[in-house]
């Protein structure tokens, strides 16, 4: 039943293969437990008070909540599928709560220090500086995610339009609008990849020196070189996201619209980035308010 939900996750749900991967070691662990603790191999098989001391065990083992929960909602999504097949006539995760986690504030890069690293910084008409720039104008200019980055193809750009198509999270996709200096930077970019790297047939947009796909480690270690001199303390792809969102919010952009270029499928999910504007919301009260 294990190999039929990870297939189902797979290409029904359509989780990325990271997910699916995190799942399968979390029902490996899981099973490894039930057989050592209750002598009962099969998860199917296990009740509400078996996955409770999982629980328990692994908050013992100093393990953050936030992996805690990630693994609560993979039984959560196995049960579900067991009980849709007949397997089992009961979810024993119907009273499982997740565990209270810290409220983090998203890192992001302060304006002026992103307009510093983008529009201050000489440009060599080379592939390779070419290449580098698009990567950070595309994260920044439409926060698009570091998996939708390396799976962008040729044909997902309309250079006419200034828009880019966006696979995302279970194969969704999006239209996202791209400013118009990142118009020619593509025209350059995609000359010098032309002209320097032997072309292949997987059509992708970002190659390596060699002509192949570019790697997500490839572009992880180009933005951390990138950001070390931005003032934040986390340094990835995923921070200019953040700041993609930031910025527009900061700047009056609707959160709705906000939700949508970013892909999210709920509006909570976009609402952590409203802390910026409400620090300044309060700085313009400060300002302005006889009793502030």
């Amino acid at each position: 039943m294990v190999e039929s939900f990870l297939k189902y996750i797979q290409w029904e749900k359509r989780y990325s293969a990271k997910t699916v991967r995190s799942y399968q070691t979390d029902l490996g662990q899981f099973s490894a437990f039930l057989l050592h603790t209750y002598d009962e191999a099969l998860p199917e098989q296990a009740s509400f008070p078996m996955i409770r001391s999982w629980i328990v065990s692994l908050v013992e083992q100093k393990l953050d909540a936030a992996s805690v929960n990630r693994k609560i909602a993979c039984l959560r999504s196995y049960y579900k599928f067991l009980l849709r097949q007949g397997t089992i006539a009961k979810n024993p995760t119907t009273k499982v709560t997740l565990l209270k986690t810290p409220k983090r504030l998203p890192h992001f890069v302060k304006e002026g220090d992103m307009v510093s690293l983008l529009d201050h910084q000489p440009l060599e008409e080379t592939h390779e500086a070419l290449r580098e720039r698009v990567i950070l104008e595309f994260l920044y200019g439409t926060g698009m995610r570091l998996s939708e980055l390396i799976g962008l193809r040729d044909t997902h750009i309309n250079l006419r339009e200034g828009t880019v198509k966006v696979l995302g999270k279970r194969n969704k996709e999006r239209i996202v609008p791209f400013p118009d200096s990142l118009c020619d930077l593509i025209k350059k970019y995609r000359g010098a990849r032309d002209r320097d790297i032997e072309k292949k047939s997987h059509g992708q947009l970002l190659v390596t020196d060699t002509g192949d796909p570019l790697y997500p480690m490839w572009v992880q270690r180009l933005v951390k070189k990138k950001l070390a001199g931005a003032g934040v303390e986390k340094k990835s792809p995923h921070v200019l996201r953040h700041t993609y969102a930031t910025h527009l919010l900061n700047k009056g952009a609707e959160i709705n619209a906000v939700k949508d270029l970013l892909g999210h499928s709920s509006l909570a999910a976009t609402q952590v980035y409203t802390h910026n504007s409400l620090e300044k919301l309060k700085k313009v009260f400060e300002q302005a308010h006889p009793k502030a």
